[in-house]
């Protein structure tokens, strides 16, 4: 039986214990920067609850299609170098709350890995709702046998939230599934005016857990209005904004996953 991820060369999972980290944010961007390196992407957005990928695109009005071999993604572009599949495509309304049960959110996360049609991609981008619970595993399970890369995880600051992501790495552990690394978002606030870095929420949390657990740390990537406002225009960051502090930041993750998937196939 073919699978429909057999064209998948790499997929990532971008996790955290915690909400309101960035994971989507991270995950868009990662998509972009890939993008601008000539790879082709896709994003499957698992978080249920909260499917924001959709909109960080402009592409949340786009319908899901079914052709022979299951649901067709929605494709940012017209080269097709960005696919998406969210719940947010399947709503009636956006507004509209998923109230589900664990086993129905399982069963739509494993149809999401067996039945969306990828076709060839060079990276899948898997953005995981917050916690260690239900959904993970589920996602985990079912692409264990597509042998995911690994997991990015995504933290701010502050302590809390890295006390949160210190369990996501023992869920990984636990799960089997390799961390990537370890980026530090929202460090340090931009002035859009004189382009000062403030750190806001203290700073250095994500890179003292990564020497801690002895993973890599991928980079701080700060607060930035023009990151915020291109994601809620759904415009494409890393080519509008390269003079931005936070671009790059952006572009150095993209660089380490590019020579780790190069190093790992050598």
């Amino acid at each position: 039986e073919r699978s429909n991820l057999v064209g998948v060369q790499h997929i990532l999972l971008v996790l955290s214990g915690k909400g309101g980290v960035g994971k989507s944010t991270i995950s868009t961007e990662l998509a972009l920067s890939l993008r601008h390196s000539g790879k082709k992407v896709g994003i499957l957005d698992v978080d249920l609850c909260g499917p924001s990928i959709p909109r960080m695109f402009r592409v949340q009005e786009n319908g899901v299609h079914q052709c022979d071999s299951g649901w067709v993604p929605v494709f940012v572009d017209q080269d097709k170098s960005i696919s998406l599949m969210s719940i947010g495509f399947l709503l009636e309304k956006p507004d509209d709350a998923v109230v589900w049960r664990g086993p129905k959110k399982n069963a739509l996360i494993k149809q999401f890995v067996a039945d969306v049609a990828w076709g060839d991609l060079d990276f899948l981008i898997v953005d995981t709702p917050p916690g260690t619970s239900d959904e993970h595993i589920s996602t985990v399970e079912a692409l264990r046998p597509y042998k995911p890369l690994g997991a990015i995880l995504v933290t701010t600051p502050q302590a809390v939230s890295v006390g949160d992501v210190r369990r996501e790495l023992t869920f990984c552990r636990k799960m089997g599934l390799r961390v990537l690394g370890i980026v530090e978002n929202m460090s340090g606030f931009v002035c859009p005016h004189c382009s000062e870095c403030t750190n806001i929420f203290s700073k250095g949390g994500g890179e003292e857990l990564a020497k801690h657990a002895g993973v890599p740390f991928l980079g701080c990537v700060p607060l930035d209005p023009q990151l915020s406002q291109s994601l809620e225009e759904g415009r494409d960051f890393i080519q509008e904004f390269p003079k931005s502090s936070a671009f790059p930041a952006l572009a150095h993750i993209a660089q380490q996953i590019l020579d780790g998937t190069l190093q790992r196939s050598s």
